[in-house]
């Protein structure tokens, strides 16, 4: 480890880079959780956003279909 680099007091897998400040986890399988987790928080919001607009559509139609049957009703 290049003196960049300060080990955290008490904790094993946590060092400070002296440049900038921040903790850096060296430990890279708690990294791999943390991407993984990640992405499924991007995807499930990225699939709701999806759901969403979804059912925007479908009101719109659904609006346009009433506003069609009004439409026809009283051209009766």
């Amino acid at each position: 480890m290049s003196s960049r680099y300060l080990k955290v007091e008490s904790e094993q897998n946590l060092v400070r880079d002296t440049q900038t400040g921040g903790i850096i986890n060296t430990n890279s399988s708690e990294y791999e959780l943390y991407m993984q987790r990640r992405k499924l928080r991007v995807s499930s919001t990225e699939k709701m956003q999806s759901i969403c607009r979804e059912i925007n559509t479908l009101k719109a139609e659904m609006f346009e279909i009433k506003d069609l049957l009004i439409k026809m009703c009283k051209d009766k």
